[in-house]
């Protein structure tokens, strides 16, 4: 411990020493408190003076000079040096040194004079103070002091109690008791209260008593009582009144004891006065902690056992014991529990405002504990009302409102009250805090808590505030939102049924943000209910009393079931809530009254609907497919259904449902997009159905009030304000945009991402719904958004497909409308800007308008597609294509007639209806004819704009199609990237693809070939049908009934088509230099020939439908049905192709009845439409003139129909094969068989026989023979100067290849089915690699096993070309030995061989070109349209010269048909036997998808003399068989069918699949099973094409 004194200071005392010594003194003596570190420097100071004497360092004088000098500094310094003294004495009495001892006594004897005598006694030894001479003899001085501690301490003192002295004690009661308003004061009274104990001698504590028991009586004079209580405790013990007050309490313990509330007052200011502890006073109350723990428990258990009771379910019998039982329980509970004096104190003190202290007991207990006793709550509100008045007054009191103003709590030490917001901070939100639920007793400090947090939000939300304040401002907003969740919301669950408390809570809800909201909401549905066994208990009743009201809610009572929910819902919105959303879940015929009883709800409970809603939607547990997984869950649709009649009927915020959607979206889930599209749907009135008629189409192509007039089922009225407040979510929220961003690039997910695991039907269920959302959100954006809100969030095209991946077609969709209404605006800029008001000036301007808007987007779509794609299509047209609509292209005059004529209808009613009166009627008419006028004015409007447009297209029509490829790759782009992809995008855009086809047609396009165009879409069906989904399929179906009733216009009348189509260049046939020899046929495409062409679409059309129906997919039968079912007013029109349809269609019924049950309600639909149809059906003949047109025409023909891809002959391969490479995909899958059957016979018997196209072979008279070789030799040289002529335009040159490539074609078949297949079908650079490999490869076997028949073959072809009449000679030649006998092939072979060494040659220039065309014909159909009809050629098939053959006699037909019967017989009969064996292999070469066919059984098939083959291939081929059995159908009909010839293996078979009426019916039935097992196995085979094919696509 450093010294006070340094030694220089003692050294040098007299020099500076000395004033060194006082300055010190002096500085250390400024502070006089006991407590302070100077006070025990002082000390050490003084000690060291004076040890330093003692030492003998400084001599007596000059020590007690200076403590002389330094005693008036502090008026306890002689105390002080007393304490230093009685050390020393202390330290020299241990020491042995007497000179010190004697030191230290002159010391003190010489400061006798400044310290007092009797401190000295004090302090120092008995034997000190003897030698100082202050005692005369220690001895005696120690007995002394002993006696009086004795007396002092073990002698207790008599005091007067009450019975002892009543006099005295009655004094001091009048002392107490007087009248204290005079000026009397408690000193005085004190005083005398001290003379009376003195005098009589009470007893102090009773004394203390008295003075308490007149505070409890006297309770209104705190400050009187208080101060004399603290004086008077100066006298006591400090334990004394604490020990009082317990006793007090302790009096009143007894179980019947009730302790007085103005004993808990005076404890509670005593504690508030600090005069008593509350930790010494606690002791003393009754009941214990742990007593009071155990009873909160025990209240929680009895909630749960309530909540068990009112979910279970008692059976009657035991509901009366169950009474009983209560009954008792309640009895038992009457008994009065034991006071809780700790609540009684508690009370008091919140009364009194004593907050500290109350906290600190409500601390000791569990939460709530205390304020669940009312007495306490209502004491604690009370209080919290007085801490906020001033601010509620300033910022909480509605205009208007007087309210009772709250007068401020007497005592000073009661909280300060809050003036400021940051001022509830400190107490006010704490004391809500602990309130907890229970502020529920007090409504109206609910309201004005619920009115501060509504002011504090207007400021909070104002901004302009300093960031501090902002800083500040965020901490108690985030306080408001704690006080809302654990106080508010709880304390309205409690409430009784207040709307008035929900409507004031909404005031302050509204202003936060949603996302608070529905955190709040979900935080007091899901764990407020669990914090206190009150809420658990009311949590039961609600759900009890939902389950009451729900079982009785029908249509017929809705308004008294509204009432009880509507009472329910103010107090317990959330469990309400989330029960009925069950129910509606498990039985939507609850939606409805439901949604209608909600009316009378409030919107704080509209609010947490919405939230109940998302909640249920979000459930985890609950799955969103059936179980069978190919549908959306009924509980999804329901919620879905619901969500849009509550949100359409009650002005419920939207932002969080459609937020919910967007994060769904966002996470790739595309089930709730059902949400969307019901809101939508309701609130908007926009409905997307595939259901709409044809007229409902027609009215959504006019304006908007024919749309609402005429376009939707139901009438949709007053949905202007519910479509507002959606447009208003989505914009406030900015969610229109992202929303439909997200859809379009869901529609992908869907599939790619989402579909996954999932079945495809429920996939392609999804997808629609997705695409259906958008289009409907879309056209909700279009019609209901401002152009400036439209345009300023639609981005541009380019932005929107290259940066946000939109689709191109949803992104034209989406940016569609903002062109309109730029172009619009635009126009109406220049017309104002100049008045001129001709009509070509308003055209003129209009183009000027719509070339100002559309040239960026010219430019931004180059972006979209690789270059090569606008070789053939301009930018230009590809906008225009794009962004117009129906409403551009055609005004439906008929669809406005029939809606005026309607209004008129109206208009009478209203005029004949007398009940009505009359201002009624007049207010009806006005109505109408206001709408009349509307209706008349707007299709004035369109019918000028869609002139306008028309003629714009006229100017721009020239720069379309640029064709810098071929018009066949031109129409395969416009195909592509235009029609497909909007075709299936809505119902009105399929309808909108056909007619700007037909306008691109009217418009003479240069370029467009519209024979080309139509002959894609019609012959390309099956893979477009297959890869639809559902509502895709419908619309493909509407866009097919559209472009069929456009053909069928044509078709109908000689006039329209000449006038419509006769010099249009869309139907030039001949796509070839101008060289072509003689030019002898003019380009058109004639009436007849046009007739042939339908024949063929509606044939092919057959041909694939059949096809879908019978592979056994799922999705082909589904959609071809849908197809079907829309394309029936135009097809089929021919009766035998009907016939063939309705057989399958049968056949499909009677298979998936049990399997496939929405496949068999398909098809029994249109069966049923079908049949309907029938008597409109008309002959094949009918339909076009089936007799060959004269020969000359024969180039310009077309090859028509079943006869050329039915029946194979030798020449019939060339122009049938052309054909049927031009059918799509398919067809080349089907009728790969058809053509190796061909080539098979052909080889077999080298016999040009002609076929007919129903199928019965020529007979075998020579008559026949000569006639077919006849128009044979005709058609060949026909054929030759084709194929002479030099092709200088692409496609002619590609179709020269293909005409003479065809046969080879068929050859290839003849070895390898397959590999046939590939090349007709070529759809990857690898598989056209292989198509070529595989060429090859087939060349070289063709040459090494069959190269008879391909030299056979060649040689026809060139003779046919050198010398046709040699070729007479030759198919003599081949005829007689064909009948010798129908199978030998090789002398044929041979004779043919023969005159023509060249054959070879010609035959590998042929192959070369073929690989070219292969490889051309990359796009599935582009070889299609090349070979059918940009050539048109070999038009005449021998399916028209078949109708000459029957001029046989009848006779000789009889003649040829026994002998057919009998060999027929003869042949089958061993085919069978044949067939068991080859069964097997052929099983495996078709598992295997035929890539080989062995060359034995090649030759097996050719010693059977073809039959086996044949057979294989109706194997291998299912679908061929059916339009073979079209065509039996269609003999039946006729019956004239000639007799077949069955002189030849090949015939027989024909007759097998064509079975002409002519066969018996037990050849027919061993024939069907064959053929049942074959297309088994051919289903296989296709099925794996299709799939690869479908890959590609």
């Amino acid at each position: 411990m450093a010294t006070m004194l340094p030694a220089e200071w003692i050294k040098n005392w007299e020099k500076g020493g000395r004033n060194e010594f006082l300055q010190l003194c002096r500085a250390l003596s400024e502070d006089k408190s006991h407590d302070s570190l100077s006070f025990r420097d002082i000390q050490q100071a003084l000690y060291e003076l004076s040890s330093h004497v003692v030492r003998g360092n400084l001599k007596n004088e000059q020590a007690s000079g200076v403590l002389a000098d330094i005693i008036e500094f502090r008026e306890d310094m002689p105390s002080i040096l007393a304490d230093a003294f009685c050390i020393l004495d202390i330290e020299t009495s241990c020491l042995e040194e007497k000179t010190k001892r004697d030191c230290f006594t002159q010391l003190v004897l010489s400061c006798l004079y400044l310290v007092s005598d009797t401190v000295l006694k004090e302090r120092l030894d008995p034997e000190t103070l003897e030698s100082l001479g202050l005692i005369k003899q220690s001895q005696q001085f120690n007995q002394k002091s002993v006696k009086i501690k004795t007396k002092l301490f073990y002698k207790q003192q008599k005091f007067n109690l009450l019975r002892e002295e009543n006099e005295g004690y009655a004094k001091l009661i009048a002392e107490l008791g007087q009248d204290l308003s005079g000026n009397i004061t408690s000193d005085l009274i004190l005083e005398n209260i001290k003379s009376l104990i003195g005098c009589f001698n009470l007893d102090p504590n009773r004394v203390l008593d008295i003075i308490l028991e007149v505070y409890e009586c006297r309770p209104e004079y705190d400050d009187f009582f208080v101060p004399l209580i603290e004086s008077y405790m100066y006298m006591c013990e400090p334990q004394t009144l604490c020990h009082i007050l317990g006793f007090k309490f302790k009096f009143y313990q007894d179980p019947s004891g009730e302790t007085p509330s103005s004993l808990y007052r005076v404890a509670a200011v005593l504690l508030q006065h600090n005069l008593i502890d509350l930790e010494d006073l606690y002791v003393h109350l009754l009941p214990g902690d742990n007593a009071i723990i155990e009873e909160h428990k025990r209240e929680i258990v009895e909630a749960k056992q309530i909540v068990r009771k009112l979910t279970m379910v008692v059976l009657s019998s035991e509901k009366t014991e169950e009474k009983e039982k209560e009954k008792e329980k309640e009895e038992e509970k009457t008994e009065k529990p034991p006071d809780n004096q700790k609540l009684g104190l508690l009370e008091a003190l919140l009364k009194i405002g004593d907050w500290q202290h109350a906290q600190s007991i409500m601390d000791q207990m569990p939460p709530f504990y205390a304020t669940s006793h009312k007495p306490i709550a209502i004491a604690l509100c009370q209080l919290v009302h007085v801490t906020v008045e001033p601010l509620y007054r300033r910022v909480g009191v509605p205009k208007g409102a007087k309210g009772s103003p709250v007068s401020p709590l007497p005592n000073k030490k009661a909280p300060k009250q809050a003036d400021s917001f940051e001022d509830l901070r400190k107490e006010v939100f704490n004391m809500l805090c602990y309130l907890g639920p229970h502020l529920s007793h007090d409504p109206i400090l609910f309201a004005k808590v619920v009115r501060l947090g509504k002011a504090f939000m207007k400021e909070f939300q104002s901004d302009g505030s300093k960031q501090e304040d902002k800083e500040k401002m965020e901490v108690l907003f985030s306080c408001v939102l704690s006080i809302t969740d654990q106080v508010l919301l709880p304390s309205l669950s409690l409430m009784d049924c207040n709307a008035c408390m929900s409507e004031e809570l909404w005031g302050m809800f509204k202003t936060f943000p949603y996302q608070y909201r529905y955190r709040l909401y979900g935080q007091w549905k899901n764990e407020t209910y669990n914090s206190h066994p009150l809420l658990v208990k009311v949590k039961a009743q609600t759900i009890d009393r939902a389950k009451y009201i729900m079982k009785r809610l029908t249509k017929e009572n809705v308004k008294p079931s509204g009432r009880q929910i509507g009472k329910l819902s103010h107090a317990n919105p959330t469990i309400l809530f989330d029960y009925i959303l069950s129910q509606i879940q498990k039985y939507d015929n609850l939606i409805t009254p439901v949604v209608d009883s909600l009316k009378y709800l409030t919107s704080l409970n509209y609010d947490v609907l919405a939230y109940c809603i998302i909640e249920a939607l979000a459930n985890p547990e609950k799955e969103r497919m059936k179980h069978d997984d190919t549908t959306i869950s009924s509980w999804l649709q329901s919620l879905a259904s619901f969500c849009g009649a509550v949100f359409r009927k009650y002005p419920i915020e939207l932002a969080g449902l459609l937020q919910y959607v967007a994060n769904q979206l966002k996470a790739g889930k595309s089930f709730d997009l059902l949400i969307l599209k019901e809101v939508v749907q309701k609130m908007a009135g926009i409905e997307i159905t595939e259901e709409m008629t044809m007229e409902q189409l027609e009215a959504m192509t006019g304006g908007e009030q024919l749309k609402a007039e005429g376009g939707y089922f139901g009438q949709i009225r007053n949905t202007k304000k519910s479509s507002q407040r959606l447009k208003d979510a989505l914009l406030d929220h900015d969610l229109a945009l992202p929303l439909c961003l997200l859809m379009a690039q869901q529609r992908n997910g869907v599939i790619f991402q989402e579909g996954g695991e999932k079945h495809l039907k429920l996939v392609g269920k999804l997808y629609d719904q997705c695409h259906d959302t958008l289009v409907q959100f879309g056209g909700f954006l279009a019609s209901n958004l401002s152009t400036e809100d439209y345009i300023k969030r639609v981005p541009s095209i380019d932005v929107l497909c290259n940066e946000f991946h939109t689709p191109h077609d949803a992104a034209f969709f989406l940016s569609r409308p903002m062109y309109a209404h730029q172009i619009s605006s635009k126009y109406d800029e220049l017309k104002k800007a100049e008045k001129g008001n001709k009509q070509q000036h308003k055209v003129h301007k209009y183009i000027t308008a719509c070339e100002l808007v559309m040239a960026p987007v010219h430019e931004a779509v180059i972006s979209l597609h690789p270059p090569k794609v606008w070789d053939d299509i301009s930018p230009q047209f590809y906008a225009t294509f794009w962004s117009l609509t129906m409403y551009d292209l055609a005004v439906p005059h008929s669809s406005y007639d029939r809606e005026v004529n309607k209004l008129k209808v109206q208009m009478k009613a209203i005029d004949d209806n007398q009940e009505m009166p009359p201002n009624k009627k007049k207010k009806e008419k006005e109505r109408c004819t206001a709408l009349q006028d509307k209706l008349l004015e707007e299709e004035k409007k369109q019918l000028e704009h869609v002139q306008r447009v028309l003629q714009r297209l006229k100017l721009e029509k020239d720069n379309w199609l640029l064709a810098k490829s071929t018009k066949n790759e031109t129409i395969t782009k416009f195909l592509q990237l235009c029609i497909f992809p909007r075709c299936i995008f809505s119902a009105i855009d399929a309808v909108y693809c056909a007619h700007f086809v037909e306008l691109v047609h009217q418009q003479k396009t240069p370029n467009f070939s519209t024979l080309l165009c139509y002959d894609r879409v019609f012959s390309d069906i099956i893979y477009t049908v297959a890869s639809c989904t559902e509502n895709e399929a419908s619309r493909y179906g509407r866009f097919l009934c559209c472009m069929l009733e456009t053909v069928t216009r044509w078709h109908s009348d000689r006039v329209i088509y000449e006038k419509e189509c006769g010099n249009y260049p869309g139907f030039l046939t001949i796509l070839r230099a101008t060289g072509f020899d003689g030019g002898n046929k003019a380009d058109q495409l004639d009436y007849e020939n046009f007739r042939h062409v339908v024949h063929k679409w509606h044939y092919k059309l057959t041909k694939a439908s059949v096809h879908c129906l019978e592979t056994g997919e799922y999705t082909h039968i589904r959609n071809i049905l849908i197809v079907l079912t829309k394309i029936l007013p135009w097809y089929p029109k021919v009766l035998n192709l009907g016939q063939a349809l309705e057989r399958r269609v049968h056949k499909i019924c009677q298979e998936e009845k049990e399997k496939r049950p929405d496949l068999y309600a398909l098809a029994m639909g249109y069966s049923g439409q079908l049949k309907s149809r029938k008597p409109f059906m008309i002959p094949e003949n009918e339909f076009h003139h089936k007799d060959p047109p004269a020969r000359n025409a024969v180039a310009a023909t077309v090859q028509n129909g079943p006869g050329g891809a039915g029946m194979p002959t030798s020449l019939t391969i060339n122009t049938a094969k052309l054909e049927e490479s031009t059918a799509e995909e398919t067809d080349k899958l089907k009728e790969k068989s058809q053509g190796t059957v061909k080539v098979i016979n052909k080889t077999v018997n080298a016999t040009p026989k002609v076929t007919t196209s129903n199928g019965n072979s020529a007979s075998n008279s020579k008559i026949i023979k000569e006639k077919d070789d006849k128009e044979k030799s005709g058609k060949e040289k026909d054929k030759e100067k084709k194929e002479k002529i030099p092709a200088t335009t692409p496609e002619a040159k590609a179709l020269g290849k293909d005409g003479k490539d065809k046969p080879k074609e068929e050859r290839a078949n003849k070895d390898d089915k397959p590999r046939e297949i590939k090349e007709k079908t070529p759809k990857s650079d690898k598989e056209k690699e292989k198509a070529k490999k595989e060429e090859k490869a087939s060349k070289e076997e063709k040459s090494k096993t069959i190269v008879t028949t391909i030299e056979s073959k060649s040689v026809a072809e060139k003779e046919r070309e050198k010398e046709p009449s040699r070729e007479k000679d030759v198919a003599k030649d081949m005829k007689s030995k064909e009948n010798t006998k129908g199978g030998e092939k090789i002398p044929v072979a041979g004779s043919l061989k023969s005159p023509v060494p060249r054959s070879e040659t010609s035959e590998s220039e042929r192959e070369q070109k073929r690989r070219k065309v292969d490889i051309h014909s990359s796009p599935s159909h582009s070889s299609t349209v090349k070979d059918n009809l940009n050539e048109l050629k070999d038009s005449s098939t021998k399916h028209y010269i078949n109708h000459t053959t029957p001029t046989l006699s009848k006779s000789k037909e009889r003649e040829v048909d026994k002998k057919d019967l009998d060999k027929s017989r003869e042949r089958s009969r061993e085919r069978e036997k044949k067939e068991e064996k080859d069964r097997k292999d052929r099983k495996r070469d078709h598992s295997n998808s035929d890539r080989e066919v062995p060359q034995d059984s090649t030759k097996r098939r050719k010693e059977e003399n073809g039959t086996t083959g044949s057979s294989k291939h109706s194997k291998s081929e299912s679908p061929s068989d059916s339009p073979r059995s079209n065509e039996k159908e269609r003999e039946k009909s006729k019956s004239k069918s000639s007799g077949k010839e069955k002189g030849d293996s090949i015939k027989a078979e024909k007759m097998e699949k064509s079975s002409s009426g002519s066969k018996k019916e037990s050849r027919h039935d061993k024939e069907k099973e064959k053929k049942e097992k074959r297309d088994s196995t051919g289903g296989k085979e296709e099925k794996k094409h299709h799939k690869s094919s479908e890959k590609h696509r």
